[in-house]
């Protein structure tokens, strides 16, 4: 497996239909993408808004189906990978995404927020799975009376640090960070940025920053 890039592209198209009266144009969001991404980097993904860069990260992680090319974990072929080799996939690729409030369901409390990726991915008590999302949520900074409470009552900056604990509660070896800051104060950025780059460290993370940004990609990549 080392001697594989943990994520590699191989012309990889993202396409959707968009029917105007009789004809059946194909928006082109990704549109022959060839790259690999090495255990221990963290690569940085540049473009203005609306050049695909999400649909990208999405497509890696199994949220938008591709349209051609290949996407090749550890050096096999998603579309190829057995029943327990997806599910070994989606357990060590995760996302952090652009807006922490609409990717924290409303309803549900933080404990259950971070624990959600256990039940169907861990094979652990229930109170080994409780310890685990607690240490996560005081590891991203949170305060453990966080768990009790829900989303609305956080701050943007706390918003994220609770969609940062969640795609690591399963300790995954890749993780997309779709624009992670840019919808956060400019005081706020720095402490999530710093956050990321400690939590690399300590748990061997490998990212791909999506960004517009080129001073935070500067500063992550």
């Amino acid at each position: 497996m080392d001697n594989h890039p943990i994520i590699s592209l191989d012309n990889l198209k993202v396409h959707f239909p968009q029917n105007q009266g009789f004809s059946k144009k194909m928006l082109k969001a990704v549109d022959g993408v060839t790259l690999d991404i090495f255990a221990g980097e963290t690569v940085g993904l540049v473009g203005e808004s609306g050049c695909g860069k999400s649909t990208l990260g999405k497509a890696i992680v199994g949220l938008l189906d591709r349209t051609d090319g290949k996407i090749l974990f550890y050096g096999k072929d998603l579309k190829k990978l057995k029943r327990a080799e997806k599910k070994n996939y989606r357990k060590n690729v995760q996302m952090i995404f652009q807006d922490p409030a609409a990717s924290l369901n409303p309803r549900l409390k933080v404990w259950q927020i971070v624990m959600e990726p256990l039940l169907k991915n861990a094979k652990m008590t229930t109170r080994e799975k409780k310890e685990l999302v607690k240490q996560m949520v005081l590891t991203v900074g949170l305060s453990e009376d966080a768990l009790y409470r829900y989303p609305h009552e956080f701050s943007g900056g706390q918003q994220q640090r609770i969609g940062i604990a969640r795609s690591l509660v399963l300790h995954p070896d890749f993780i997309v960070c779709d624009e992670a800051v840019s919808a956060l104060d400019v005081s706020v950025q720095a402490q999530i940025l710093n956050l990321l780059r400690q939590l690399k460290e300590d748990y061997k993370l490998t990212y791909l920053f999506i960004s517009h940004n080129l001073s935070v990609v500067k500063h992550m990549c």
